[in-house]
């Protein structure tokens, strides 16, 4: 053992005695070296041009839960339960446990269950704008792979975004590939609203599903509740696309006995752009029918908006070699363009179109023309106008129009007319500021209309034959009046109008004395003629009141009076007529070679006649049914009520001509509408029929005789009128109603001929299937009526006859929310027979529509059945069966 110690010494330190002595050799200017020098000698192979691998996770992982979050270190897990929730990136999960691995980067998500056995807080899971809603999920977040279990998602698809255009995908097992691409192991496609049990799906094994694109699968067949049905396909296609797409368009199955097993409605829908669309569908059938549609609907905001369709069929009755084989052809052609007032104030086109084949909407197979059967004209109208505001203003106007009649075949047409019309003019008065006296008031217009008139027949139509007869003429006309006041309460009004005529040919007439017959010879070359008239009228308006008391219901009546007196002048042109001696009567016949022509001869023979015309209207003062009205509410009892007739002061006979008498009415609240007139003459008629200088009284008659008399009456209600909320749009669509393609064919807007259905469409759109009223002391039934009579009554030679006497009605009622019947007919009082009669049948299955359409007698006899799936995405899957019109030759 041993003890070692030490000391320090401080303070003791000793300075060595050296002297510093300087250098005497100067410093060389050197550079300091580093004091660490590099060897390595620098590499010259340029860097590596793959880039550096990132992070595997790029965004911060956020998480919570309501219960807890628990870290396992051991595990490298993170436990997240109750209302859990995990956001990376644009992913988002929700479930009720989530259990995430740190190192795999990987979350699985499943449900919550309870101790009763029920399940809770499915996950939800969304990347991007694609929700998924599965029972359980496991997903990476670097692959951004993911095997999902029972998995239900929903894609909007098809024109609209309503519920029932929204496609639910079902999948037992769903493979995430990435962003885009799902695969589908035992899926269901429906667009049933009950997520829950559906009541039809269809069944697909194994499917690759695009979101928002298309679902491509292999063996697929149709499901209703629960139960399979034959429909398959061994592959199939189903586009998700929101919006316009092209695709074909299935069509109908059948048989016809007439002519053969048939499809008809089958084509293609192509949208050209955002602008413009065509759709092409045809129909064909065995013996060698078919036919062949064209629709293209265009579209620009704030600029146009139209479409063109064409309708062509090619009909073949019984087969080549039998007795009754015939052919024929019927085409239409439709034609509708608007333009937006904003686009251009001062020019417009307009073109509202319908011709076609005759027979068209009678002999057509399809079987939405049943209501155009009634259709008697076509008539088209395509127009351009070009103002030029500069003062005086004038609006010009090229028109070419065209009316056909169905039954005569006689067709009409202008190509084309010609119109321009000069503002009102005023050259006494100041352009601002008003007008006073009778100077002042002195105006005067221009217009000018010329046209090219045609008329032929449906055979010749659009040949150039139709323009053997065309009749081509001009007319200038400078109407110039004025008005004033007499006496404070009487207006004046006096004027004059001067025409000038010009034609391309006239027509001279002679009699053959070989042929002993008159013939027509036909000038061409310009000639022209003018004439003129002047007229002036004086009316005032008498008010009369009659007051019952404000105590009293009908608290007051007003008569409002508008009497005219006018007299028009108007001298003879004789100078324009010529005489020929007929030499098989032996008398001269005057004419006038500008008879025949598009505006006819000038006047012959001095008009000098008195107009009486009386104006009526009459309206009560009532007690308002309301307690809180501090006025009496007025109600019109007669809208109009007008009597006229004239006195020609320059007639040798029957110088006072018959009293017209109109008049019309609304009634219970605007529902019923009533319109009358009649023609009451005052002279008498001898044994033949012919009107004689004898007043009608004084040959033993009454002080009128009755000529013609005409009515119509028009009434509407609904269920919805006798609640009180009946107060609907009149611009608002009738639900019932043949819609716009009835009316653009020259059609009633009503259906009181039948309806034409859009049997893909229901009626029950408006309607939110989950709202099915149904009271515990009653229940809620919709229902509508129309009716309307007719009748026209003729005794212009005492043969006292109803020439027409008809009465139609249409109603519709719902049996129940799901349920909807309707009916349209009506009967020919005079020849004892009914009208078209339609019955019509509608069910709401849900996701399914059923109609049933059936004309049960008549020359259109026909029934329809259809049923079909109401979304749009599907609609191609549906079965129809029909009859067919009876053959008409």
């Amino acid at each position: 053992m041993g003890i070692a110690a030490v000391w320090a010494q401080e303070d003791r330190t000793k300075s060595l005695p050296i002297k510093a002595v300087q250098d005497t050799l100067p410093a060389k200017n050197q550079p300091i070296p580093p004091m660490v020098q590099d060897t390595v000698k620098t590499d010259t192979v340029a860097l590596d041009s793959v880039p550096a691998k990132p992070a595997l996770l790029l965004g911060k992982i956020k998480y919570k839960a309501k219960d807890y979050v628990r870290i396992n270190q051991k595990e490298q897990k993170i436990y997240l339960y109750n209302e859990a929730e995990i956001y990376y990136q644009d992913t988002e999960l929700k479930a009720g446990i989530i259990i995430m691995d740190y190192t795999k980067n990987e979350v699985y998500a499943g449900r919550l269950k309870d101790s009763l056995g029920n399940y809770s807080q499915l996950p939800y899971f969304k990347q991007g704008e694609n929700v998924v809603i599965p029972d359980s999920i496991r997903f990476n977040f670097d692959t951004e792979r993911a095997l999902i279990f029972n998995s239900r998602t929903e894609q909007q698809a098809g024109l609209g975004q309503l519920g029932s255009d929204a496609m639910k995908v079902y999948a037992d097992v769903t493979k995430k590939e990435n962003d885009s691409v799902y695969f589908l192991q035992e899926g269901k496609l429906t667009t049933s609203k009950d997520t829950i049990d559906p009541d039809y799906y269809i069944r697909v094994r194994k499917a690759k599903f695009v979101p928002k694109k298309k679902v491509i699968a292999g063996f697929s067949n149709l499901y209703i509740v629960d139960v399979p049905t034959p429909i398959a396909l061994p592959f199939a296609y189903f586009p998700l696309t929101v919006g316009r797409t092209a695709g074909i368009m299935m069509p109908t199955f059948g048989n016809d006995p007439d002519r053969g097993y048939f499809f008809q409605n089958g084509g293609y829908y192509l949208p050209i752009n955002d602008y413009v669309d065509l759709t092409l569908t045809g129909d064909l059938y065995t013996n060698g029918s078919y036919g062949f549609r064209a629709q293209s609907v265009y579209s620009k905001r704030y600029k146009y908006r139209g479409n063109i369709n064409f309708r062509y069929e090619n009909l073949v009755t019984s087969q080549k070699g039998f007795d009754d084989y015939s052919r024929g052809t019927i085409y239409n052609i439709q034609i509708s363009h608007s333009q937006d007032a904003k686009a251009n104030p001062n020019s417009r086109i307009s073109a509202s179109v319908n011709l076609g084949s005759s027979q068209y909407y009678r002999n057509s197979l399809l079987q939405q023309n049943l209501p155009n059967t009634q259709v008697n004209n076509l008539s088209s109208s395509i127009s351009y106008s070009k103002t030029f505001p500069a003062y005086p203003s004038v609006n010009l106007s090229l028109t070419a129009t065209h009316n056909q009649n169905t039954n005569t075949e006689v067709v009409d047409v202008t190509l084309p007319t010609l119109q321009a019309a000069m503002e009102r003019v005023f050259p006494f008065a100041k352009r601002e500021g008003i007008k006073k006296g009778l100077i002042q008031n002195i105006n005067f217009q221009y217009d000018l209309n010329g046209r090219n008139s045609i008329r032929t027949d449906a055979e010749n139509f659009g040949t150039a034959r139709m323009f053997n007869d065309a009749k081509v003429g001009v007319r200038h006309r400078i109407p110039i009046s004025t008005n004033f006041k007499v006496a404070k309460f009487f207006s004046v009004t006096m004027g004059g109008t001067y025409e000038d005529i010009w034609a391309l040919e006239t027509f001279n007439q002679r009699f053959d004395p070989e042929t002993q017959t008159v013939v027509r010879d036909t000038i061409s070359g310009f000639d022209r003629y003018n004439q003129y008239n002047m007229n002036a009228s004086l009316g005032t308006t008498l008010y009369g009141t009659f007051t019952f008391g404000e105590d009293k219901k009908i608290q007051a009546i007003r008569h409002v009076m508008r009497p005219t007196i006018s007299y028009g002048y108007a001298p003879s042109f004789e100078q324009y007529y010529d005489e020929y001696l007929n030499e098989a009567t032996g008398q001269n016949v005057q004419f006038s070679r500008f008879e025949g022509t598009i505006y006819g001869a000038p006047r012959l023979g001095k008009s000098n006649a008195l107009s009486l015309s009386l104006a009526n209207t009459l309206e009560a003062k009532v007690k308002d049914k309301d307690s809180t009205a501090t006025e009496p509410k007025k109600i019109q009892l007669i809208n109009s009520l007008n009597l006229s007739t004239s006195y020609n002061f320059e007639a040798d006979s029957l110088k006072l001509s018959p009293l017209s008498l109109t008049g019309g009415t609304n009634l219970f609240k605007k529902k019923m509408s009533v319109n009358f007139g009649a023609n009451l003459d005052p002279y008498a008629i001898d044994n033949n029929g012919r009107r004689i200088n004898t007043f009608n009284i004084n040959n033993g008659g009454g002080l009128f005789r009755l000529t013609s008399a005409r009515a119509n009456i028009s009434y509407s209600i609904s269920s919805a009128d006798l609640a009180g909320d009946g107060d609907k749009d009149e611009d608002e669509e009738d639900p019932y109603s043949g819609g716009n393609y009835v009316a653009s064919s020259g059609g009633r807007s009503d259906d009181l001929f039948g309806k034409a259905d859009r049997f893909n469409e229901s009626s029950f759109a408006d309607r939110d299937e989950d709202d099915v009223e149904n009271p515990v002391y009653g229940t809620k039934i919709p229902w509508d009526l129309r009716v309307q009579y007719a009748m026209s009554y003729s005794n212009s030679n005492r043969q006292n006859e109803i020439a027409n006497h008809s009465l139609m009605f249409s109603g519709n009622i719902s049996l129940s929310p799901r349920w909807r019947v309707g009916v349209s007919s009506g009967y020919d009082l005079k020849n004892k027979g009914f009208t078209v009669t339609q019955f019509r049948f509608e069910r709401d299955l849900k996701s399914f529509n059923m109609r049933f359409n059936w004309t049960p007698f008549g020359q259109y006899e026909r029934w329809y059945f259809f049923i079909g799936i109401k979304s749009s995405i599907l609609s191609d899957l549906k079965w129809e069966n029909r009859s067919q019109p009876p053959i008409r030759r």
